[in-house]
């Protein structure tokens, strides 16, 4: 990628634009499966598996694995996302000490995790992962890794933010000017007993990012929640926000919905996301494993088994 090469995010750059908007609808998944890639071990993925892997990503921004590992093996995320060029990760305040957060219920009432809802049984609207960071702690990858299933719900719903951008443009191009400016969006201060947990965060919902060799990549920075956010206050933005939350809340085909089952993860470029309420099973609660990282899938990679380096899909554009 020549260090030129005119960003299609650039509303100034029509052209550009349509050419990876045609190049990017041409990669399109017809249906989750399409997402799906099989591994016989996360932790030490054959070259073919994670040249796949890789390749998944940099078409939609998303894959989903399928293995026979079901053990509670807690350091399954990390090993995983070194091999897919995940390496900072971002060790928030609920995570464990290794930078693991297990996301079960929490039986722990009161309690810490207990007060956030992806410890609880209840739906999670759609989102990004850390919205509520600041830029220099921006959440660019992930890696979900169930190793037990709901009883019944617990359904995540996926979306390519990629795809949402082309429609919020298509529809019309203000409205990403707005989401893309740097206050677009506010999440007021956090505190608890001792004050201030969390300052104020501003900034976009669409930033731009900038890849090696002059490429650029999309990044979103998005909740579907209704307190406790500031949106600016202008016409293009509250229409760019209502069509946002009608487009998730359509049946578009490319809007995914899985129940991640054991052995099965999401490895992303932190896309939109939410998910269903659920119930436990008595005897084997749900539990998954989240890793979150500084880094998009498909930095430099780490060394891996049985064949040579693999050509590198193309990731940015």
């Amino acid at each position: 990628m020549a260090a030129n090469t005119p960003s299609p995010f650039d509303l100034d750059q029509p052209q550009a634009y349509a050419r990876w908007r045609a190049a990017k609808l041409a990669m399109q998944p017809r249906c989750v499966e399409d997402l799906v890639v099989d591994v016989a071990d996360p932790r030490r993925l054959l070259a073919a598996e994670r040249t796949a892997l890789l390749d998944t990503c940099a078409r939609t921004n998303m894959v989903i694995y399928r293995s026979p590992v079901i053990e509670e093996d807690k350091a399954l995320p990390r090993r995983l996302g070194a091999q897919l060029g995940l390496q900072r990760l971002d060790a928030n305040w609920l995570a464990d000490e290794d930078g693991i957060s297990p996301i079960a219920v929490s039986t722990q009432r009161p309690g810490v995790r207990a007060d956030f809802i992806p410890y609880t049984d209840k739906p999670i609207r759609w989102h990004t992962d850390g919205y509520y960071h600041p830029q220099s702690r921006r959440i660019e990858g992930m890696v979900l890794h169930c190793v037990r299933a709901a009883g019944e719900g617990g359904v995540s719903g996926l979306v390519d933010h990629d795809r949402v951008y082309i429609a919020l443009r298509d529809a019309n191009p203000a409205w990403v000017r707005a989401l893309m400016a740097p206050d677009a969006m506010t999440i007021p201060e956090r505190t608890d007993e001792n004050g201030v947990a969390r300052p104020a965060q501003s900034g976009p919902v669409f930033s731009v990012l900038a890849g090696p060799d002059g490429g650029h990549a999309l990044h979103m920075r998005y909740t579907a929640r209704t307190r406790s956010i500031a949106w600016q206050d202008d016409a293009d933005t509250r229409a760019a926000v209502a069509f946002l939350e009608q487009l998730l809340s359509s049946d578009v085909p490319w809007i995914h919905h899985v129940q991640l089952q054991p052995g099965m993860g999401l490895v992303c470029n932190n896309v939109p996301h939410e998910r269903s309420g659920f119930i436990d099973h008595p005897q084997r609660p749900r539990l998954l494993y989240r890793a979150r990282y500084l880094d998009r899938v498909g930095a430099p990679p780490a060394p891996h088994r049985h064949a040579p380096q693999a050509a590198q899909p193309e990731l940015w554009v």
